[in-house]
C-alpha cells in the first residue's frame, strides 16, 4: 500500500492470477508453507499479502474475503503469530519459524534478564509487568495502567512497537469494549498478550540453544530460497536481520 498523490493505492492480483490467495484458509496455509509474510507492500516484490489478493477485496467488510478481516481471525486463531515484526510494521510469522526469530530479535534474552542488564527502558518494564502470568490486555488498558498519557510516560505506539519487533509481544485478537451493560461497542481494539500464551515458553524459546546469530542466518538462508530476488540490503531492512 503506498500513498500516491494523497490517494492510497493497494497492489492486488486479479481473481484468477494463479498467485492470488482467496481464503483466509488459503492465507494461513501459505504463512506456514513460508514461514512469514508482512501485511503490505515493501522492498522485497511479492512479499506481502497485499499483493497476492485481489485489492478491491480489502476493507468490504466480508469476512470471506477481506484480508484486513483475516488479520483478526488468524490473530484470534493462535496458531500464527500476527503484530508488527517487519520494519515496525505488520505482518505474521509462524510457529515454526517464531524461534528463529525470538532468538535473533531478543539476542538470547527473556525481558526479565534484558531488564536486569539494562537494556530495557523504564517505559518497556511498566507496560511488561502487566503481561505476567499470562495475561491479555487491550491497547488502551495498556496505555492506561502503565501510566503513559498526557501528564505521563511518551511514545506509547512506538514503545509497544519496539516490543514487537522484539518479540516480546503480539497482537492475540481484535475485540470490541464493553459498556457498564456488559454490551459491545465501538471499533474493534487490538489484544495484546505475549507469544509465550499462545504457545508456550518452551516452544517460544526452542531456538535459544543456539547463538541469535546462526537463528539471523537460517531466516537469510531460508528467504534467499523462496525469494530468490531479495537482495541483502531489502533483507536487512523488511526481516531486521
Amino acid at each position: 500500500m503506498a500513498n500516491e498523490g494523497g490517494t492510497w493505492i493497494m497492489y492486488g492480483v486479479s481473481r484468477d492470477d494463479p498467485y492470488c490467495i482467496h481464503t483466509v484458509e488459503e492465507l494461513s496455509a501459505y504463512i506456514n508453507e513460508i514461514g512469514f509474510l508482512p501485511l503490505f507492500k515493501n522492498e522485497i516484490p511479492g512479499f506481502s499479502v497485499e499483493e497476492r489478493t485481489v485489492a478491491e477485496d480489502w476493507w468490504s467488510e466480508d469476512p470471506a474475503r477481506d484480508p484486513w478481516i483475516w488479520r483478526e481471525l488468524i490473530a484470534r486463531e493462535g496458531e500464527i503469530g500476527y503484530g508488527k515484526f517487519f520494519h515496525k510494521k505488520a505482518g505474521f510469522i509462524s510457529r515454526e519459524w517464531f524461534p528463529y526469530f525470538a532468538n535473533y530479535r531478543r539476542d538470547g534474552y527473556d525481558f526479565d534478564a534484558l531488564w536486569d542488564d539494562e537494556k530495557a527502558s523504564i517505559r518497556q518494564k511498566k507496560i511488561m509487568d502487566l503481561f505476567e502470568d499470562d495475561a491479555e490486555q487491550f491497547s488502551f488498558e495498556v496505555k492506561k495502567k502503565a501510566g503513559f498519557g498526557k501528564d505521563g510516560e511518551k511514545n506509547f505506539e512506538g514503545t509497544m512497537t519496539d516490543l514487537q519487533m522484539q518479540t516480546y509481544l503480539c497482537v492475540r485478537d481484535f475485540r470490541q469494549r464493553m459498556n457498564k451493560k456488559g454490551l459491545p461497542y465501538g471499533w474493534k481494539v487490538a489484544v495484546y498478550a505475549m507469544p509465550e500464551q499462545l504457545w508456550g515458553y518452551q516452544q517460544v524459546a526452542a531456538a535459544y540453544k543456539e547463538e541469535p546469530e546462526v537463528s539471523a542466518q537460517r531466516i537469510r538462508d531460508h528467504m534467499k530460497e523462496i525469494y530468490p530476488i531479495a537482495d541483502e540490503k531489502d533483507l536487512k531492512k523488511v526481516l531486521g536481520v
